[in-house]
């Protein structure tokens, strides 16, 4: 499944005992975003080895669970806003493992004529 919304790192440490209700909470009210928009919404924990992304889709929420074996994820710092946007290109890297700040990727063109 690709997000068909923004996708929003919520910023710092999450507890990942939380589930659906929890982090829809603090979506809402540590946020003050919508968990109902078509956004898409990545936890981690501190030990940047788990991740929870969850996301409503028409008539329930969608909560996926990711923990690494062993490594971690490149999890950006905290900013003061809760939360940073990230593109779908940048989602990919970091769950493949890479900084969402890869240099080394093909930045995307627009405008382009024939």
């Amino acid at each position: 499944m690709t997000p068909s919304g923004k996708v929003f790192l919520v910023s710092g440490v999450t507890d990942m005992r939380k589930s659906i209700d929890g982090l829809s909470l603090i979506v809402a009210e540590q946020l003050d975003m919508d968990p109902f928009s078509e956004a898409w919404f990545i936890f981690c924990n501190r030990g940047r080895d788990k991740l929870k992304i969850l996301f409503w889709d028409t008539n329930g929420f969608w909560l996926y669970y990711r923990r690494l074996e062993k490594g971690t994820f490149k999890w950006p710092r905290p900013n003061s806003q809760g939360v940073i946007v990230i593109s779908k290109p940048q989602l990919h890297w970091l769950l493949s493992g890479l900084s969402i700040e890869n240099s080394k990727a093909h930045r995307p063109l627009n405008g382009l004529e024939v």
